[in-house]
């Protein structure tokens, strides 16, 4: 088949996804499944071969992956049930004092945000919110925006978030460099993004009527808490663990002598599976059976993490059948050709595509997982190095971050939570969003630069 033909299909396949998830409202799951088989049967994979090739798409995705997304799901979960994410919270306040109590609640987002999915992360985060809004009288808006801008920050940007992790597994890039850059420039994005919030939170926004009253009625309701909840120190040691393990491994890889004993602990340690397992090991003794937790309740705690991201584990494993068809096809090569003579720098590509796939389906996994697979082909043909691969990840990252609107699930979750009208969300969490994710494509850039 010609390479036209062969973009002819693609484009029919893209399009066919986005119908069925944003019109017919298919599970991303289940049209990412019926658009790879239409599209390898089309292309012309033999259909004793489809079956392989879905098996190899799935297996080898999911190989890597689905143990990270898991035990980051189970950390995020024994740190919440615990009262550790609340302690985080109320810890950062203190500290940070009343008037910058937003900055607070916006540090708790990013650090909150590494191990506990964005949708998670709100509805944990959100009660406090209500509390310090009701205690203050200020606009809920000048606390929310930035904390939910920061945990959206670290879901698209950084492991073991599913989108990023299957980003970096298709490419093949370093999840240690995507780390030690992402973390710096997750950090900046969202400090500019703290200012950017607090400038149109200037404003006074109209809230709904739940929402006011629940936050400010006579009726409102406390946070809850946790008895004895685990210290401040506690829960950032948790979190920072397996960051810094994946680091250490990464930096063991590049700088020490091949076969010596300390570069072979720390690869193995470095290992984002065997990082994360050693940060859940060490959450479920000093959050669980340290404070009294019987061994069957804190196996309950963690397995109940488990039905909330097996889809979320899913859509990241259909998103390497597709582009598993792409390369099987030729379709990659293709659509590597075209992308190559636009001319486009690589990293402009990598962003802008994702952006746009953002924005005309809504989730951000897809959009990693689909822009992952289909540049691929083209970033096979160059000789990049691990940390500029790394740096393609965060610009696909970027875009992912940016355009978050109606037809996104965290957006309709933030307005509800926020109370919010369409239009006054579109203002402020789209604008603010698009924003941060144009600043974290620009500052991946100035790193292309010197990297």
């Amino acid at each position: 088949m010609s390479h036209n033909a062969l973009l002819l299909v693609a484009a029919a396949g893209v399009a066919l996804l986005l119908v069925m998830i944003i019109k017919m409202k298919v599970q991303p799951f289940v049209a990412l499944l019926v658009v790879s088989i239409a599209v390898a049967l089309t292309a012309g994979v033999p259909a004793a071969d489809l079956v392989t090739t879905i098996e190899e798409g799935m297996g080898s995705t999911l190989g890597h992956i689905a143990t990270i997304i898991a035990l980051g799901a189970m950390i995020g979960r024994i740190i919440e049930l615990s009262g550790g994410a609340a302690s985080l919270a109320h810890s950062l306040m203190e500290r940070f004092g009343e008037k910058r109590t937003p900055l607070a609640l916006t540090a708790a987002g990013f650090l909150l945000g590494i191990p506990v999915f964005f949708e998670v992360g709100l509805i944990i985060l959100m009660p406090i919110v209500y509390g310090v809004a009701r205690a203050s009288r200020k606009p809920l808006l000048v606390y929310a925006l930035p904390m939910g801008a920061a945990m959206l920050t670290v879901h698209a940007f950084l492991p073991p978030h599913p989108g990023a992790v299957a980003a970096a597994t298709t490419i093949g890039a370093d999840q240690g460099w995507v780390l030690l850059f992402g973390i710096p420039v997750t950090a900046i994005v969202i400090a500019i993004g703290y200012l950017l919030a607090k400038r149109m939170t200037r404003r006074t926004y109209a809230m709904t009527a739940d929402v006011r009253e629940k936050v400010f009625g006579d009726t409102a309701d406390e946070t809850t808490s946790v008895e004895n909840p685990p210290s401040f120190g506690m829960i950032l040691t948790l979190i920072v663990t397996p960051i810094a393990l994946i680091l250490l491994g990464t930096v063991a890889t590049n700088t020490l002598a091949e076969g010596s004993t300390p570069r072979a602990v720390l690869t193995v340690l470095g290992a984002p599976m065997v990082a994360l397992l050693v940060a859940a090991a060490l959450s479920a003794y000093f959050l669980g059976i340290r404070r009294g937790w019987s061994g069957a309740r804190v196996s309950e705690v963690m397995g109940s993490a488990l039905p909330g991201v097996a889809m979320v584990i899913l859509v990241a494993g259909a998103g390497g059948v597709f582009g598993k068809v792409l390369v099987k096809t030729g379709i990659g090569d293709a659509v590597a050709d075209v992308l190559d003579r636009t001319g486009l720098p690589l990293l402009a590509l990598a962003f802008a595509m994702t952006a746009l796939l953002r924005a005309v389906q809504g989730s951000t996994t897809v959009a990693l997982v689909t822009t992952a697979g289909l540049i691929n082909p083209l970033l096979q043909r160059t000789d990049l190095s691990p940390q500029q691969l790394a740096l393609i990840c965060l610009a696909m990252g970027a875009g992912g971050l940016a355009l978050s609107h109606i037809n996104d699930a965290g957006y309709w979750m933030f307005t509800k939570l926020v109370g919010l009208e369409v239009g006054d969300a579109l203002r402020t969490w789209t604008v603010l969003t698009t924003a941060m994710g144009t600043i974290g494509f620009l500052l991946t850039g100035a790193l292309w630069l010197v990297v």
